[in-house]
């Protein structure tokens, strides 16, 4: 995996969609890798306009989506045994080190996984 490869969280899409220009500038030429988890969180939306929906397939369009293998599996249920994480995010973590890639996100929990390449978004 190269520098320019970067693991976006739920959150980080969801500001990205509303228009931070501070997000755009610094997700500029990296290659965004999101969990399935995150996909299914956003097209999961209640209420959902049908043009957040093209936004959001738009923007989708862009990522490489990582599926669920036996790796994240693996670090899943070791995060989940020793941390108080949802199940998504727990998800979403493990997937950023089963493909050892850097979570940019803005939850701050995150935090509190040692083993975990993070990059804090504090907008």
């Amino acid at each position: 995996m190269s520098g320019n490869e970067i693991i976006v969280d739920t959150n980080i899409i969801l500001y990205l969609l509303k228009g931070s220009d501070t997000l755009a500038n610094f997700l500029q030429g990296k290659n965004l890798h999101i969990s399935f988890i995150t996909e299914l969180e956003l097209i999961g939306f209640r209420d959902i306009s049908s043009r957040e929906e093209r936004a959001i397939e738009s923007l989708l369009a862009e990522c490489f989506i990582v599926p669920l293998n036996t790796s994240i599996k693996k670090e899943y249920i070791q995060l989940r045994r020793k941390y108080s994480l949802k199940l998504a995010d727990a998800i979403i973590a493990a997937t950023a080190m089963a493909i050892d890639l850097p979570l940019f996100t803005a939850d701050k929990q995150f935090g509190k996984i040692k083993d975990l390449s993070l990059i804090q978004f504090t907008g």
